[in-house]
């Protein structure tokens, strides 16, 4: 059941308050939903910015060129050389001193994608500590507890791009095209997924189609995200990772 809208950004803004992080005031329905990060010390936030680009979507974008470049040398080396393609990444990554993390966060990006190991964003984007903020299941769903997490990644830590990440081979979105019985976890899990598909779908098709509708989905279910988007402070997108060659596609 979806809460009104006042009931969201009022125990959005409960929940928040007892993490710490909520100074906001109640506010009619309509009004922007603002949340000022925890961390106060601008030297500190400067610390922790230290890596973040202008333009948080062309920087995911360029770490993935990289890293899907090192990921093919890879597969063509020898067994034991394979690692040497993929230690080049390290020379590429701006890293935050862990002296600024062990105090703080302030990410750059948030990625919504699947607890596939195969799919780790910080490796899919050349992104190292304290730069993403990842919320991970199977299948990249829009569970409650996930838009819960965005919403404090966006109202708390500053977060301007939130990105779904579907990849290929999905195991979760390939259960919810087959009719093979689940357990009743897993049958929760998969409805979201099923509810969307088309017939005819394979299963490339399925997984971008789900990260297609998990991206509406969040600014659906959240009034914080909503407006957010609506006042210029947040991008939503979605895209689709191919294992094989390591390349994000955006969708």
């Amino acid at each position: 059941m979806t809460l009104p809208r006042r009931s969201l950004l009022q125990a959005t803004s409960l929940v928040f308050g007892l993490l710490g992080g909520a100074l906001g005031a109640a506010r009619p329905a309509q009004a922007e939903a603002r949340l000022d990060s925890p961390v106060q010390d601008p030297q500190l936030l400067e610390r922790l910015q230290a890596c973040t680009p202008q333009d948080p979507l062309r920087r995911l974008q360029e770490g993935n060129v990289r890293f899907a470049a090192a990921w093919r040398a890879a597969a063509a080396a020898p067994d034991e050389q394979r690692m040497e393609p993929l230690s080049t990444l390290w020379s590429h990554t701006c890293q935050i001193a862990p002296q600024a993390l062990a105090q703080g966060q302030r990410p750059f990006a948030a990625v919504l994608s699947c607890a596939d190991s195969r799919v780790d964003p910080g490796w899919l984007f050349d992104c190292a500590a304290g730069e993403l903020y990842q919320v991970r299941s199977a299948g990249n769903t829009a569970f409650d507890q996930a838009i819960a997490s965005l919403d404090y990644a966006v109202g708390v830590l500053g977060v301007s791009l939130v990105l779904v990440l579907g990849h290929s081979g999905c195991g979760a979105v390939q259960a919810a095209i087959s009719d093979a019985p689940l357990t009743p976890l897993l049958e929760d899990l998969v409805q979201p997924i099923r509810a969307q598909l088309r017939s005819g779908d394979d299963l490339t098709q399925a997984v971008e189609r789900n990260a297609r509708h998990v991206a509406a989905q969040l600014t659906a279910g959240s009034a914080l995200l909503q407006d957010a988007v609506a006042a210029g402070r947040l991008r939503v997108r979605s895209a689709y990772c191919d294992i094989g060659s390591g390349v994000v596609t955006l969708l």
